[in-house]
C-alpha cells in the first residue's frame, strides 16, 4: 500500500488568514458514533455458496434494527456501516479493517450462521479495529449450521487475547425466514445503546465552572479519571468568567430579551416578600444572562464571534466565542457565586430540559454544585434514553411509613409499603418531571423512554401539549436567602406519582470510579403528607417522592454514596450495568434482574464478579 500526502498546506496563506468561529454543522464537535456490522463465514468452497445469502440476511436484519431503533440527541439514526464483504480469512478482514478506519466505527457487531476460522480472523487485524472499540457476536440459533460453534470459538479466543466481547445468542431455536427473535433483537439494541453512548462522549468535555462548592466532594473534577473511564476530557472556568461577561455585556442582547419573554409567558413568578436584593425585572434577566452565557460556555456562540463590537485591545471576541466542546458542565454556585449573585437555578433547569425560548432541543446537562460525578451520570443517561431530560435531586430525607405517619397522621402503607426518598435540589430538576410525559405522549409507561423522547421529536402536537402541562404545572420562586443571600429563581413542582424512573450515581474509591443504580417510580402522596414533607424542607424546590423497586428506601438511602443522586424517566438500569462494562467500571449496587443483565463473556470466566473483571482489565481509556 502506498500512502500519498495530500497536496501541501499554503502555510503563508493560512498566516494571513483571519481568525474565524468555524462552522461545522453541530453544535458539538467531534465524531459521532459509528457502528460496523461484519458478517462472517466458513471460507471454504461449498460452504461459502450455501451461507453465503443467509449471512448476508442476518447483516441486513441488523442494520434495519439499529437504523430503525438507536438514535443520537439530535434525532438522527446511529450511523451504521456495513464490511464491503463477508469476512472469510485474513484480506477480506483487513479490507473491511481499512473501510471501517476510514468511517470512524468505535463499535463492531460480528453475525455468522455457521462455523469460520474465528481466531485467526480476529488475529489477522487485531479484532477489526482498535483495542478501544466494543465487540458484540450473534452466532445464529439453528441446526442445519449452528452458528453457536463459531460464536463459543471466537468468544474464547477473544477472552484469551483480553478483549472482552458480548455473546448474543437465542435460548431458542431462531427462524431465519422471519424477523429477528425478542430476544436477540433486545441483546443488540442494548449493545448498540451502550456502544453508541460510549462513542459520542468520547473526545467531548466535561465543563467545570467554578471549583468545589461548600466541601463536596463530588465537585473536585477527578480529570485524569474522566479521561480514563470515559474519554471525557475537563475544562475549567472560574465563576469570575461569569461576572466579566455579564459586566462586558459578552451575550447576545436579543436572545436574552426572548428569553426573559418566554419566561414570563410561560411561567407563574413569586418572586418572595419582603426586602430582597433585586427587583423582580433585574432578578429575571440576570438569571437569564447567566443561562445564556453558560449554553455559550458548553457549546459555543457564531455570533458572538461577528460582533462588532471590539474590546479594549482591539481584538474580536472570537475565541471567547469558542466556547468547551462540552457534553456536560458544572455549575459551583455556593458559595463564593451565591453569596453576592442569583443561583443558577434558572440556568440549570433550563439547560437540563428539552424547551426553551427557540423552542424544542436536545438538553444540555449540568449539575448543582459541580457534582462532576452525577454530571457524568447525566451525561451517560441522557444518552442511553435517547435523548431525555435529567433530573438531579438531593437525596433529601428517608421517610418510612411509620415516620409518615408520626408526622402527619396519615397512614400510607398502601401506597408506598417501602417508603419514600424525598428527592429535591433547589431548581436542578428538567422541567419534564413536573408532568407525566408519558400520558402527554399517549404511551404506556412500559413504553421505552427512548419512545417518549422520539415521539415529542415528531410531533409538534405532543411538544405544544408537554409544554402547557409544564407551564400550569411550574412556578419560579425567589430563592431562600438563608441559602442563597445573593437572590436567585428556584422552579417548583411536585412529580406526579407512578412515573417509572431509575436513580444512579457514580462513586469514586481512590482512583477508581463505581456506579449505583436502582429503577423505582415515583409516588403520589395524599396532598397533605405532601405538603408537611414539602413544609419540612423547602417548598420553594422542586418535589419528587420516589420508592425503589425491592428494597427499602432506607436501604437505599444507607447504602447510596453521596448526598446527591440523578435520575431517569423509564427504567434504564439494565443499560447502565452494560454500559460500565464497557467502560470497565464495576456496579457496586443494583436491583435489575439477573435475565436483563449483559455483560461481556469474560466476566463469566471472573465467576460474574464484577470487580474482579474490571480489576483485570482496567479503565478501557487508561
Amino acid at each position: 500500500m502506498i500512502n500519498v500526502n495530500p497536496q501541501r498546506p499554503d502555510f503563508e496563506k493560512l498566516a494571513k488568514s483571519e481568525r474565524v468561529f468555524a462552522d461545522v454543522g453541530t453544535d458539538l464537535v467531534g465524531h459521532g458514533p459509528v457502528i460496523a456490522v461484519t458478517p462472517v463465514a466458513d471460507g471454504r468452497p461449498g460452504a461459502y455458496d450455501e451461507n453465503v445469502a443467509k449471512t448476508w440476511r442476518m447483516a441486513e436484519k441488523v442494520y434495519d434494527l439499529l437504523t430503525s431503533n438507536v438514535f443520537l440527541p439530535d434525532g438522527s439514526p446511529v450511523r451504521v456501516v456495513v464490511a464491503p464483504e463477508i469476512v472469510y480469512g485474513a484480506r477480506t478482514g483487513a479490507i473491511a479493517q481499512a473501510y471501517y478506519a476510514t468511517q470512524g466505527v468505535c463499535a463492531n457487531i460480528w453475525v455468522s450462521r455457521s462455523w469460520c476460522y474465528s481466531d485467526e480472523l480476529m488475529s489477522a487485524c487485531q479484532g477489526i479495529g482498535s483495542s478501544e472499540w466494543q465487540q458484540a457476536a450473534w452466532g445464529l440459533n439453528q441446526t442445519d449450521r449452528p452458528g453457536a460453534v463459531w460464536l463459543k470459538a471466537f468468544c474464547a479466543a477473544m477472552d484469551e487475547k483480553k478483549r472482552p466481547i458480548f455473546s448474543v445468542y437465542s435460548p431458542d431455536l431462531e427462524d431465519e425466514e422471519g424477523p429477528l427473535c425478542a430476544y436477540v433483537a433486545a441483546r443488540l439494541l442494548r449493545f448498540a445503546r451502550c456502544a453508541a453512548a460510549v462513542g459520542y462522549m468520547r473526545g467531548k468535555n466535561y465543563l467545570s465552572i467554578g471549583g468545589v462548592a461548600m466541601g463536596i466532594i463530588g465537585s473536585d473534577v477527578r480529570r485524569n479519571a474522566l479521561l480514563d473511564y470515559f474519554g471525557v476530557g475537563s475544562a475549567s472556568f472560574d465563576m469570575s468568567g461569569i461576572n466579566t461577561r455579564l459586566n462586558a455585556g459578552f451575550y447576545d442582547a436579543e436572545e436574552v430579551a426572548r428569553a426573559v419573554k418566554w419566561m414570563k409567558d410561560h411561567f407563574r413568578m413569586d418572586f418572595g416578600s419582603g426586602k430582597r436584593p433585586r427587583t423582580p425585572d433585574d432578578l429575571l434577566e440576570t438569571c437569564c444572562k447567566m443561562t445564556v452565557i453558560v449554553r455559550d460556555l458548553m457549546r459555543g456562540n457564531a455570533s458572538l464571534a461577528k460582533r462588532s463590537v471590539e474590546w479594549v485591545d482591539g481584538f474580536k471576541h472570537v475565541e471567547w466565542a469558542q466556547g468547551y466542546n462540552a457534553v456536560g458542565a458544572g455549575t459551583q454556585g455556593q458559595r463564593q457565586w451565591t453569596d453576592g449573585h442569583p443561583n443558577f437555578d434558572v440556568t440549570e433547569s433550563i439547560l437540563n430540559s428539552m424547551f426553551d425560548w427557540n423552542g424544542f432541543r436536545a438538553p444540555m446537562p449540568v449539575a448543582t454544585e459541580n457534582d462532576s460525578k452525577n454530571g457524568i451520570g447525566m451525561i451517560a443517561a441522557f444518552l442511553l434514553s435517547g435523548g431525555m431530560s435529567q433530573m438531579f435531586a438531593d437525596i433529601r430525607t428517608n421517610w418510612t411509613c411509620e415516620s409518615i405517619e408520626k408526622a402527619t397522621g396519615c397512614n400510607v402503607s398502601a401506597i408506598c409499603p417501602r417508603g419514600i426518598i424525598d428527592k429535591r435540589n433547589s431548581g436542578a430538576a428538567a422541567l419534564e418531571y413536573a408532568i407525566d410525559l408519558y400520558d402527554v405522549c399517549g404511551l404506556p409507561k412500559t413504553a421505552p423512554v427512548s419512545d417518549v423522547v422520539n415521539k415529542l421529536r415528531r410531533s409538534p402536537e405532543a411538544r405544544e401539549k408537554a409544554l402547557a402541562a409544564i407551564s400550569k404545572a411550574v412556578t419560579y420562586m425567589g430563592a431562600a436567602l438563608t441559602y442563597f443571600p445573593g437572590d436567585g429563581l428556584s422552579s417548583h413542582f411536585r412529580s406526579p406519582g407512578g412515573l417509572p424512573m431509575t436513580a444512579y450515581r457514580y462513586n469514586v474509591v481512590g482512583d477508581r470510579f463505581t456506579c449505583s443504580v436502582v429503577e423505582g417510580e415515583t409516588v403520589d402522596l395524599p396532598e397533605p403528607v405532601a405538603d408537611a414533607i414539602s413544609k419540612r424542607t423547602d417548598p420553594t424546590w422542586p418535589e419528587t417522592a420516589w420508592t425503589p423497586r425491592g428494597m427499602t428506601s432506607f436501604d437505599y438511602m444507607r447504602r447510596i454514596g453521596p448526598n446527591h443522586d440523578a435520575n431517569c424517566l423509564g427504567l434504564i438500569g439494565a443499560d447502565f450495568i452494560t454500559l460500565n462494562s464497557m467502560l470497565r467500571i464495576p456496579v457496586d449496587m443494583h436491583n435489575v434482574p439477573d435475565g436483563d443483565i449483559f455483560r461481556p463473556t469474560m466476566w463469566d470466566r471472573f465467576g460474574g464478579d464484577d470487580f474482579k473483571a474490571c480489576d483485570f482489565l482496567g479503565p478501557v481509556y487508561g
